[in-house]
């Protein structure tokens, strides 16, 4: 019988996001492909450093329905060959991550693997790959660099996303950047408080974290003393009163999150550095810049931010 990859919550991560891989990149850009071939070879047992998604992936990895069921899969897309790209699995199995299951394209984007493995998301270090994904209609983020040490006695995640163009499209954005003036797009949203927005490109990653969430609450119910795993804010630029419609939509899709902050433009590094999340999603790179350095961070080239010259 097939592996029932359909009814897994799964989580597609190129090495570039899993793993520090700046030496290897920059052997393969001044050297060439057959001298990188070389290094990774002759490197094969040196264990890779962790990249800006390892403490993500670590933790959903830790979350189980019991002791026998792993409710998350994690999937490496590798722009390498089986060859050169074993020194990843080699450094996947010291850290002791259960993942088992590997694209290896060869110089190709992996992208195109995303719906056979039934994946929520795809993160990777390259932008043009990422971008390429986005621009097809995937779930895809670009990892930025960081200078975040993770806290290995931390068992908690804490994720923070962006809203706009991220759980929800960007038409309400596009009102905003198109309409130049803020008191616009507040008499806009108010007049659509009570219409949900549509869903935007981590959507259904979104929910799927919302149902691990759930399944921690429950376990909280059952056990006063358990503590939840998992904790889930919002950091948006919007305000009152366009904050509505965010409530709006997150109730019609029975999803909870712990912490959100309806910021109006304040940096959302001053929140970030407190909620301190293992991963933060955005849509412009502008807010990425500002907390990458602090906070792992994840940059999804979609919508009106990313075309639209400004």
């Amino acid at each position: 019988m097939p592996y029932p990859i359909e009814n897994k919550f799964v989580i597609a991560v190129a090495s570039s996001a899993l793993f520090d891989l700046e030496e290897s990149d920059r052997v393969f850009r001044e050297r060439g492909e057959d001298e990188y071939r070389k290094f990774q070879r002759e490197n094969e047992n040196h264990i890779l450093a962790t990249g800006v998604a390892f403490p993500l992936i670590k933790r959903l990895l830790r979350i189980h329905a019991s002791d026998e069921e792993q409710l998350v899969e994690v999937v490496l897309l590798s722009r390498n060959d089986p060859d050169t790209g074993l020194r990843v699995f080699k450094s996947i199995e010291h850290y002791k991550l259960p993942i088992s299951r590997a694209v290896f394209v060869a110089g190709s984007n992996p992208f195109l693997y995303l719906d056979a493995f039934n994946a929520s998301l795809f993160l990777s270090g390259n932008p043009e790959d990422v971008k390429e994904a986005v621009e097809h209609g995937y779930p895809a983020g670009c990892i930025y660099p960081t200078d975040y040490v993770d806290d290995d006695e931390d068992e908690e995640l804490r994720i923070a996303f962006d809203f706009d163009g991220i759980i929800a499209d960007d038409s309400a954005e596009t009102i905003f950047q198109r309409g130049g003036a803020l008191h616009s797009f507040h008499d806009h949203e108010r007049s659509k408080a009570g219409e949900p927005l549509p869903g935007g490109p981590l959507f259904r990653f979104f929910g799927e974290i919302a149902k691990l969430q759930k399944r921690e609450s429950e376990k909280k119910l059952l056990n006063p003393a358990y503590k939840p795993k998992i904790r889930v804010a919002i950091a948006t630029a919007r305000n009152a009163p366009a904050h509505e419609r965010v409530i709006t939509t997150l109730r019609e899709q029975d999803i909870r999150v712990d912490e959100a902050f309806f910021l109006g433009g304040i940096d959302k590094g001053r929140v970030l550095g407190i909620f301190k999340p293992h991963i933060f999603f955005d849509d412009q790179v502008g807010h990425i810049e500002g907390v990458a350095r602090s906070v792992p961070s994840v940059h999804v080239p979609f919508g009106i931010t990313n075309t639209t010259k400004r």
